[in-house]
């Protein structure tokens, strides 16, 4: 049976392009600083998000880990949305690998609004931990992969700024964010001390995430990912296929989109689902299940040839991407209206 697998854009495989690219990489050793496939991705995502450096590394999760401990001293707390990545799937790795505390605070539908910022600071005194870092993360996965808008990130900044904190940004959808509302990527990055994007998520690649920031923060950054075991030797191959992503399948994301929003217009109009189809911004589509579970819904959905995700007891996410075609969408859809239809 043909699987129609909407789990993640984390699924997808390398295209026959990005193939030829990796095979044909020059390489060197990164950890030397000589690899020029590496340098030159790194050139690229540094002027692109607008920054004076960019700094190439195996994961999101350590894209993200090694900016908090950049961006802090243990016993620091970080601010950061309830459903941020950070916070829900990463292992309490910033517990762990920097002794860092996280503060969640529960957003305005996903998202920080720069009064719950002010609100969630500790105060002065010996037996509070320090407020250091603001963390966003845009697309908020969680929410629905909907978008910070570009007023939204600048009011935060000014927050932050106020109050003397650092600010990080969790990019691994930034790209989709940028497509769905026209903004370029540089104009989100702007504000922030350290910014990361993915490159194995929307754009394709089989692994690697690039931080941006500057020289002083990226040498910094450098240093910590040899210490949390991310230097890689001749990684040009990995990062051949980040460059062709930047030019061939970075344009196409608004398809993902579209794809996104099709199957969600098929959702709402399932009794046995409800969804918000405002909140369809990009690829990401979170629904409800009205009567019943998640993991039924899933179940039911495998046997007919169709992979979602549960995500939480009665919350079901699915996500389009590039190795998924409207036509395949639209089967996923037809699967959906069979299966939980008005009778």
């Amino acid at each position: 049976m043909l699987m129609i697998d909407l789990r993640s854009d984390t699924v997808t495989t390398p295209s026959e392009g990005m193939r030829t690219a990796m095979y044909e990489a020059e390489v060197g050793d990164d950890v030397y600083g000589e690899d020029p496939t590496v340098n030159r991705l790194q050139e690229r995502i540094a002027d692109r998000l607008g920054t004076e450096a960019a700094l190439f590394v195996p994961s999101g999760t350590m894209a993200n880990q090694i900016c908090l401990h950049v961006l802090t001293d243990p016993g620091d707390e970080i601010l950061l949305e309830r459903g941020a990545h950070i916070f829900n799937y990463e292992s309490g790795a910033a517990g762990l690998l920097s002794g860092i505390q996280l503060h969640p605070v529960e957003g305005n539908e996903g998202l920080l609004e720069p009064e719950q910022i002010t609100a969630a600071i500790r105060p002065a005194g010996e037996v509070f931990p320090p407020t250091r870092v603001v963390s966003v993360e845009n697309t908020a996965n969680q929410a629905g992969g909907v978008v910070y808008p570009l007023d939204r990130i600048e009011a935060i900044a000014q927050t932050a700024r106020e109050n003397d904190l650092h600010l990080h940004l969790d990019g691994a959808r930034l790209w989709n964010a940028s497509a769905a509302h026209d903004v370029p990527e540089r104009a989100y990055a702007a504000p922030f001390d350290l910014t990361w994007v993915a490159l194995s998520k929307g754009l394709g690649a089989p692994a690697g995430s690039v931080v941006a920031g500057p020289q002083p923060l990226i040498d910094e950054a450098r240093q910590t990912r040899k210490r949390f075991g991310g230097g890689m030797r001749q990684a040009g191959i990995l990062a051949a296929a980040g460059l062709y992503a930047l030019d061939h399948h970075r344009p196409h994301l608004s398809d993902d989109h579209a794809k996104a929003q099709h199957l969600a217009e098929t959702i709402a109009d399932l009794p046995s689902f409800e969804i918000d189809l405002d909140r369809v911004e990009t690829n990401i589509v979170i629904f409800e299940v009205v009567d019943g579970t998640a993991a039924s819904v899933v179940d039911t959905m495998e046997d007919h040839g169709v992979h979602l995700t549960p995500f939480g007891p009665t919350t079901i996410r699915a996500t389009t991407h590039r190795d998924v075609s409207m036509a395949e969408v639209n089967e996923a859809s037809t699967v959906l209206r069979s299966a939980y239809g008005s009778t």
